[in-house]
């Protein structure tokens, strides 16, 4: 019988690549975003390409009880979940005192809320089945603080920790957690975030989701703890370590502001 993998914020980026690579796998999907439209179609040409059993699920898991209802929707099904991928994620640009309230706790719900809930509640089930694996996607933006997307930045270094720690936690039950780091990537990212203008928006060491997709696959099978995508990236996570804070803030909020 094939696994499953529930993939959260399927329809585009990253999550759009990780799907084709699990269904290639051999994997069975079940495809959580926003857009019906969208995850129609990638199910429809992933199941008839692959001959793998597709689902989908029509959730904003920014909004109250949505993260929920998604594992409350696969538990009547019946569907056992042997990989969840948290990939679901938004930035947002600009001073934090001056951005949208509203924006700025959507991005707490959906980065963090969202993620730690579906951590949770699959990972008491792969538990009770003695097997499974969870991968997180951060950013190597969460090694350091980033003001004017402090925000986010914050998001991504929780899950980071979340991550490491939940590994620890679960390595002995048979459960393995990575949190996948990828740099700066040519998804709609920046233009959702509204830092389309930034100089991280136009790093010239920008990779392609399918690259940091397919990385993250293969750190996830063999058990990585973090799986940073890229040499270039690998350094610059790894000079945080040497570099003063203050001054790393202060490059940060340079390459932050549009």
């Amino acid at each position: 019988m094939n696994k499953t993998a529930l993939i959260t914020g399927a329809s585009t980026g990253i999550g759009y690549e990780l799907s084709k690579i699990f269904s290639k796998n051999g994997y069975n999907l079940v495809l959580v975003a926003r857009s019906q439209d969208r995850l129609e179609k990638l199910a429809s040409k992933i199941g008839r390409q692959n001959k793998v059993q597709v689902d989908i699920i029509v959730k904003d898991l920014s909004q109250a009880d949505a993260a929920k209802e998604v594992y409350d929707q696969i538990q009547k099904g019946n569907i056992k979940i042997d990989v969840l991928v948290n990939n679901a994620g938004i930035g947002i640009g600009g001073k934090f005192s001056e951005t949208p309230l509203e924006q700025e706790l959507n991005l707490i719900a959906l980065n963090i809320t969202s993620l730690a809930y579906l951590c949770k509640r699959f990972a008491g089930d792969m538990v009770k089945n003695g097997q499974g694996k969870i991968l997180n996607v951060a950013s190597t933006e969460a090694f350091q603080p980033g003001p004017y997307m402090s925000n986010y930045y914050a998001s991504k270094a929780y899950v980071i920790m979340l991550s490491e720690g939940l590994n620890l936690e679960l390595k002995k039950d048979g459960i393995t957690v990575t949190a996948l780091c990828p740099g700066p990537t040519k998804t709609n990212f920046f233009n959702r975030a509204d830092i389309k203008g930034s100089y991280l928006a136009n790093s010239p060491h920008m990779m392609s989701p399918k690259t940091v997709a397919e990385l993250g696959f293969a750190g996830l099978m063999k058990g990585k703890t973090i799986v940073i995508p890229g040499l270039i990236n690998k350094l610059l996570a790894f000079s945080v370590r040497l570099t003063p804070r203050c001054l790393i803030s202060y490059i940060t909020g340079y390459l932050n502001k549009r």
